[in-house]
């Protein structure tokens, strides 16, 4: 299988999936991430060497393969819906993917929105190219720091129905990785602190009855 890994920044697909990514790579499927935001100018503390801390973090996790774009940070609901759209149908079109796990559209990160809204439209890239497979799978990702502060009681929220045991040493990878981006963590108890990530894979391993899990919410699965 395919994965292809759509985020608005970097860092997002290691705190949404980053056990995760590593694992289906162990297994033999392959993994592309796709940034939508390549540079998150807007972050408070930007890391001057934000392009390598990128690509230290995948490396370490299998990733060798990268789509950029550079939209603004923050202001991705200044750009057409159609030039976002249309980065995500080419990421899908040359990587050949088969399944996509992005950001949940009622995250409290704009970008995120707005990157989880052009994955659902380019989804159905297949019926509009006859040539290319129907997408197998659509996962939404939890974001600590983004997703579990959706103060939109109207939305529906992040509701975890697919989890993937990871092991404690797949959360130790994970953490690993996440600390290759400069200015990313926090000390306890923010969200993005290693205890927060060690606790919400052990809450979601208990959730699920395994050892330790990443949790998605699955929007469809064809077989």
């Amino acid at each position: 299988m395919n994965y292809l890994i759509v985020v608005a920044h970097p860092d997002d697909e290691v705190l949404g999936a980053g056990a995760t990514i590593h694992k289906l790579i162990k297994e033999g499927h392959n993994v592309a991430v796709a940034i939508m935001v390549s540079q998150a100018a807007a972050r408070k503390d930007l890391s001057s060497t934000l392009t390598s801390d990128e690509e230290e973090a995948l490396n370490l996790l299998g990733v060798n393969k990268v789509y950029h774009a550079n939209f603004p940070n923050i202001k991705m609901n200044t750009v057409a819906h159609l030039d976002l759209v249309q980065f995500v149908e080419k990421c899908i079109e040359d990587f050949s993917a088969d399944a996509i796990i992005t950001h949940h559209p009622s995250d409290t990160n704009n970008d995120h929105v707005q990157t989880s809204y052009a994955v659902q439209a380019a989804s159905r890239l297949f019926q509009r190219r006859e040539h290319l497979p129907q997408l197998k799978q659509l996962l939404y990702m939890e974001v600590l720091s983004s997703t579990e502060w959706s103060f939109d009681s109207s939305a529906n929220r992040f509701m975890p129905n697919y989890f993937v045991e990871v092991g404690k040493e797949g959360i130790d990878l994970k953490i690993k990785a996440l600390s290759m981006y400069k200015g990313v963590m926090r000390p306890y108890p923010h969200p993005r602190s290693n205890e927060a990530l060690q606790g919400l894979a052990a809450y979601r391993g208990a959730q699920s009855g395994c050892n330790y899990a990443e949790a998605f919410e699955c929007v469809f699965q064809v077989f």
